[in-house]
């Protein structure tokens, strides 16, 4: 991806929120030069992979299969002291027909929530835990907002504006926003891991390659600097 597209789809998430009065941590607007200048009291968002988080999967098209995030909060994979973070919230900015890709998660499981705009549509199938394979034929169970649905495999679940779906680990999901305005979703769940939990039906990368036609707007959660002594 460039630069420019990024710098320009961070600035549209940013209206978004606005839009829909979802307020940021301020320091969601750090630029490149506060980062430089962040000392250790900055670690956790380092750490955790806080912050603004833009892909394409590799597709060379972000408009057609992408994804704006922002992760608010986040723990550490395997920590298990008793102050230790052990949940997760993002946000996900969602566009029409902008698909992210048939995925399942080994051990995160999540809320996915559609906090405004448009419809969001989800396709789900069960997963074999020991071939990983996707089962093409099997009913499908979630809860959605509390009460139990079954889908035929691959069916498709629509989520209005305040109702959610709990994804369980070991189903395979995509979504993409249905017809309508740019979707503000939400994520909670379990500790994110992307290094280690996502297991994509065609494998995939989960972060760009980026090409560097313009100075970072804000920096992604993967660009932070170390801190400054």
């Amino acid at each position: 991806m460039k630069r420019s597209e990024i710098n320009a789809y961070i600035a549209e998430g940013v209206e978004l929120c606005r839009l829909q009065k979802f307020h940021l941590p301020p320091w969601a607007f750090w630029t490149a030069g506060d980062w430089k200048t962040a000392g250790h009291e900055a670690d956790e968002i380092r750490r955790n992979m806080l912050g603004w988080d833009v892909t394409d999967f590799g597709s060379g098209d972000f408009l057609r299969c992408g994804l704006l995030l922002f992760t608010i909060r986040n723990g550490r994979a395997g920590r298990t002291a008793p102050d230790a973070k052990d949940y997760c919230e993002k946000l996900l900015i969602v566009r029409r027909g902008q698909r992210t890709p048939t995925h399942f998660h080994w051990s995160k499981m999540e809320d996915i929530i559609n906090r405004g705009g448009g419809p969001l549509v989800l396709e789900v199938w069960n997963a074999d835990h020991d071939t990983e394979a996707l089962d093409e034929t099997g009913e499908v169970t979630v809860s959605i907002d509390g009460i139990r649905r079954t889908v035929p495999a691959g069916g498709k679940i629509t989520l209005t504006p305040g109702e959610s779906i709990t994804i369980q680990p070991y189903l395979y999901h995509c979504f993409y926003g249905g017809d309508g305005p740019t979707v503000l979703a939400g994520e909670v769940s379990r500790v994110n891991d992307d290094a280690n939990d996502n297991r994509f039906l065609t494998p995939l990368p989960r972060f760009p390659a980026i090409e560097e036609d313009q100075p970072p707007l804000h920096l992604l959660c993967t660009e932070y600097p170390p801190a400054a002594d």
